[in-house]
């Protein structure tokens, strides 16, 4: 569809998680050479939601691949609008808090990330993802699953 001349675009629909160990640590993820953005910037995870599938099935696919954990527990945190109009990106971000245990993390996708570490949310590593602080937020409202 067509509007005024120009592709009628919708935007991408993602699956954000912080991962977390149930103790107050959260796992963030450096991401390296191969990221799509921001390379050598500390990130949550993420991932795209594919057709017909639930968000929880889509996080829980997510948490393996990136991290090659179970997901033990998941809570729905919130829902960010994200327009990054100098990446020509668009997309709604649905967050969620997840549990994991930390014996059962790694790196599962080492073309995107280049390490893993466990960090207090109050104390995070530099730089951060540009999106990173904003999705925390949603993890440290009162009633996260911490």
């Amino acid at each position: 569809m067509e509007i005024s001349g120009q592709a009628r675009r919708t935007p991408a629909v993602s699956c954000v998680f912080v991962c977390h160990d149930g103790e107050g640590r959260v796992l963030l993820a450096r991401r390296g050479a191969g990221a799509r953005d921001e390379p050598g910037t500390w990130d949550c995870g993420a991932g795209a939601l594919e057709y017909g599938e639930s968000f929880e099935a889509a996080v829980a696919r997510e948490v393996r691949e990136e991290y090659t954990a179970d997901a033990l527990g998941v809570e729905t945190l919130g829902v960010r609008n994200v327009v990054r109009p100098e990446l020509d990106s668009h997309w709604v971000a649905v967050v969620f808090a997840v549990r994991v245990d930390p014996a059962r993390v790694a790196i599962g996708e080492p073309h995107k990330f280049d390490r893993l570490d466990w960090f207090d949310p109050g104390d995070l590593p530099e730089p951060p993802h540009s999106q990173l602080r904003e999705t925390l937020a949603l993890f440290s409202r009162p009633g996260s699953c911490r």
